[in-house]
């Protein structure tokens, strides 16, 4: 079994830091880098990639709406084509990054508002990854589960790679629950792990109202700007490794299933 251990990381600003980045960049195998928008800015995304790349790690961009003060997780209305617009932009700017170091980006995700947005509402998942094709086809899509941004992936030819966010409550069409309501975040560790070990070993997931949802992911996410994220994660590599399970970023996974840069989704 192989599974990617990613976690959203760069989301300081200036001076100012979110998370231990350094200790989760030796923990994961993926790591979501914010483009600038939310949170990040040139400097920590080149701090940030340069860390990634140290410790072999893979870096994909993490876009969301331009909302520093409410750190993405606030829905904007933005027209749709110049939301489109928005996306490329954070693309190109991590992806030169990555290239002025000598790497590549491998993946992309979608931020707070805008990810929940997206794979709520196929309108919106259409126009947002045309804009992601039209830059790089081959650039992996990592999202939570979504039939809007999976079937858009799918019909585009774009590869999608399901990631399980291990702290959030699941509805039960498989979308996250919004962060208003009570338990839409899991903070305790214990519980967090149980989850973890039923969808390695059962596939599963138990919904925010108790009923079983079907998934097998390739990635498991974990928020760099939770409290005691580091040791989470660590806790979260033990279990995987107890279980006979591999680390391995989504890149490598894909890389060895036929067509996987097709229409075909993971």
């Amino acid at each position: 079994m192989e599974i990617d251990l990613n976690a959203d990381l760069g989301e300081g600003f200036g001076p100012w830091r979110m998370g231990d980045d350094e200790a989760l960049m030796s923990l994961i195998s993926s790591a979501n880098v914010a483009c600038g928008f939310h949170a990040g800015d040139p400097l920590i995304m080149d701090r940030t990639v340069r860390l990634a790349l140290q410790r072999g790690v893979d870096v994909g961009a993490h876009v969301g709406f331009p909302d520093r003060q409410g750190f993405g997780r606030r829905l904007m209305q933005i027209d749709l084509p110049e939301l489109a617009a928005m996306v490329t932009y954070q693309l190109g700017a991590l992806a030169g990054i990555a290239r002025a170091r000598g790497s590549r980006m491998t993946h992309m995700s979608f931020h707070g508002a805008l990810g929940n947005k997206a794979a709520a509402d196929p309108a919106w998942a259409v126009p947002l990854l045309e804009a992601i094709a039209a830059f790089d086809p081959q650039l992996i899509i990592s999202t939570s589960s979504s039939q809007a941004i999976e079937g858009a992936a799918a019909s585009l030819g774009l590869p999608v790679a399901v990631s399980f966010l291990a702290d959030r409550a699941y509805d039960d069409q498989g979308l996250l629950v919004s962060r208003a309501l009570p338990g839409a975040v899991i903070h305790d560790e214990e519980r967090v792990l149980a989850r973890v070990r039923r969808l390695l070993t059962e596939g599963t997931v138990a919904t925010h109202t108790g009923n079983t949802l079907p998934m097998r992911p390739r990635s498991i996410l974990v928020h760099g700007d939770t409290p005691g994220a580091v040791a989470l994660t660590l806790r979260l590599r033990e279990e995987i490794e107890s279980l006979g399970g591999r680390i391995v970023p989504i890149s490598r996974q894909l890389a060895h299933v036929p067509g996987a840069t097709t229409s075909k989704q993971y």
